[in-house]
């Protein structure tokens, strides 16, 4: 576990919508006639990560002081860390 607390959180975000997937995959399995996804792995790569990134950003603004572009980064690279580990849970 980190010692960073803005990294435990995103973290901890990072595994709440790892959760998710399992749920998406059955919904797109079960309404496709509808959805239309032609790679349902790829679109809940991009839900998982649209997730992750924007609850992210979220806790940024929730500060007392406005993020600055090194903030950003962080979170940034603190989710990009976590890529393979998101992507070996769709995919594999």
């Amino acid at each position: 576990m980190s010692e960073d607390p803005l990294e435990a959180i995103i973290v901890q975000t990072i595994n709440g919508a790892i959760a998710t997937i399992p749920g998406y995959l059955e919904e797109i399995k079960q309404s496709n006639d509808t959805l239309k996804v032609k790679n349902p792995q790829e679109f809940v790569y991009g839900i998982v990560m649209g997730m992750a990134l924007g609850m992210s950003g979220a806790i940024l603004s929730a500060q007392e002081k406005p993020p600055t572009p090194e903030d950003q980064i962080r979170v940034r690279d603190i989710i990009y860390k976590h890529i393979p580990e998101i992507r070996e849970r769709i995919f594999n």
